[in-house]
């Protein structure tokens, strides 16, 4: 029986750990201008040893020096004449004026002033424009609730995804406004009936159309809407006025009202029954369903246009993203050139009051190992800073290089270009100029661009192999859009158009490259009379 005996075995591996120094630089080089100047900013505010270069401010250090200054050379001259800054207390000065620490406000100050956030406007959301309205009604508690947790399950476009069931079993472990013994839903049936008065609630609220379940019920709900209004507004006779005691202007008007009213019947007939042939746009094979004639077909088309399918895109807008270039194509003497956009950006230095603390002897040990600590986080910080503008400039110096006609004549001089080609002769890893164009634009002769414009793959053929992705599909638009509506090109036609132009692609590819741009099928881009 062997013995257990303690062993030394040696094993060599290789393995690659992210120092903190290198997760930050990864993490900057990734960032954009505004968001390295929220960096900076930040970094300012933790780290004291950091201190930002103002040339119309001067700084703490540089007043305290020349108060040195001035104090030396009045010792060192002979009778010197009365100066007429010994009389300003410049320590006062500082304090008040260019301390940025805490200061005791003076008693009739008001300690507290309102932020100017609260002066902002902040855009209305669906839910709050929803909630707004339950708040108006007169609803008992429990409805109200449901009606709420209604509003919360609302996608972005308004509509309700989950199932009475699963909203029902989700409100049972919700608490009630208003309790009922345990302050909780009674049981599952009461559950599933306050639920689906609380979906009939929400669909009658404003925008209309909200919580539905598909595009079915969305329109049906606003058809309905509508129609319910017009019969308010247009529901009786006209009343006979003097002006049109002839009775041809009321019989007009009366005529254009019912031929409103009998549009809306038909849409919501057709929107009910007859879906998939209003997608495919047929309006013989429309009428001929619907049992009506092709012109009260088209006159509902052209009312279903007018409704909203995402009723809740109204309140769920995106909000703008500003944009600010980070670096300018520039073309001097005749050369293109690439100049960093570091305009705002803050100037960074080392402070010079805590290098003097650092080889002062009577700074306390604790204090000399926390600047030490802080020296090393901001030079880390200034170095990753000047290694990502080294590497954007170096890789937009390549982008400019090889897209000099693009730059000259436009989009259809594009060349294809590869990461990882920038890559190889930049000297880097892919990755490393992947995230030095991330979300990164460039002002260029054809507007702002984001630097992964112009990078994209190029076609297969003799000439298509000088073709980017982006323009052999403006080519397969342009196509489109010059063709015959009653006879639409198919896939096969417009590849064999690009092919008689030296560009060889399938008819899968034209396929792939229309869904992309959301360009219907040739049956559905038919328009028939």
């Amino acid at each position: 029986m062997a013995l257990l005996e303690p062993k030394l075995n040696i094993k060599v591996a290789q393995r690659q750990i992210l120092t903190p120094g290198l997760m930050q630089m990864v993490s900057v080089l990734a960032l954009n201008k505004l968001e390295l100047k929220e960096m900076i900013d930040a970094e300012l505010v933790e780290n004291p040893v950091l201190e930002e270069i103002n040339e119309s401010v001067p700084l703490l250090d540089e007043l305290a020096g020349r108060e040195e200054r001035m104090e030396r050379g009045a010792e060192e001259a002979a009778a010197p004449p009365k100066d007429i800054f010994s009389e300003i207390d410049f320590g006062s000065y500082f304090q008040e004026y260019l301390d940025p620490g805490y200061r005791t406000q003076p008693e009739y100050e008001e300690s507290e002033k309102p932020s100017f956030e609260n002066f902002l406007s902040q855009p209305t959301t669906l839910s709050d424009h929803l909630a707004w309205q339950l708040g108006s009604l007169s609803l008992d508690n429990k409805l109200h609730d449901a009606a709420d947790f209604v509003v919360g399950n609302l996608d972005e476009n308004g509509y309700l995804t989950a199932s009475e069931e699963e909203l029902a079993s989700a409100l049972l472990t919700v608490p009630q406004s208003a309790p009922s013994g345990n302050g909780h839903v009674p049981d599952e049936t009461a559950a599933l009936a306050l639920i689906h008065r609380a979906i009939d609630l929400v669909q009658h609220l404003d925008p209309a159309g909200v919580g539905a379940r598909d595009l079915r019920q969305c329109l049906a709900l606003q058809i309905a809407a509508q129609q319910q209004e017009f019969d308010q507004l247009y529901g009786g006779p006209l009343e006979q006025t003097d002006a049109d005691a002839h009775g041809s202007f009321r019989d007009e008007a009366e005529a254009r009202i019912e031929e409103r009213r009998r549009a809306m019947v038909v849409a919501a007939q057709i929107v009910d029954r007859h879906l998939p042939l209003l997608q495919k746009r047929d309006m013989k094979d429309l009428a001929r369903a619907a049992q009506v004639r092709p012109e009260e077909a088209q006159t509902a088309l052209e009312f279903i246009r007018t409704l909203d399918p995402r009723p809740g895109r109204l309140y769920n807008r995106e909000q703008a993203r500003l944009i600010e270039p980070d670096v300018f194509f520039v073309k001097r003497g005749g050369e293109w050139v690439v100049s960093m956009n570091e305009e705002e950006m803050p100037s960074l230095r080392l402070s010079r009051r805590y290098r003097n603390m650092l080889v002062a002897q009577d700074t306390d040990k604790e204090v000399k190992e926390y600047v030490k600590e802080r020296f090393r986080s901001a030079m880390q910080l200034m170095r990753n800073i000047a290694q990502r503008k080294s590497t954007i400039l170096r890789t937009c110096e390549v982008i400019v290089r090889r897209q000099q006609e693009f730059l000259d004549q436009g989009g259809e001089a594009l060349r294809p270009m590869m990461i990882k080609e920038v890559a190889e002769e930049i000297g880097v890893h892919p990755s490393t100029i992947s995230r030095a164009v991330a979300n990164k634009y460039a002002h260029t002769p054809q507007g702002v661009l984001e630097l992964r414009f112009f990078f994209s793959e190029g076609a297969a053929g003799p000439e298509g192999a000088d073709t980017p992705l982006l323009v052999l599909k403006r080519k397969v638009r342009k196509f489109i859009e010059d063709e015959d509506a009653r006879k639409p090109l198919t896939d096969d036609q417009i590849a064999a158009l690009l092919q008689s132009q030296g560009i060889q692609l399938t008819r899968r590819t034209v396929a792939k490259y229309r869904e992309d741009m959301n360009i219907p099928s040739t049956h559905q881009r038919r328009k028939r009379e």
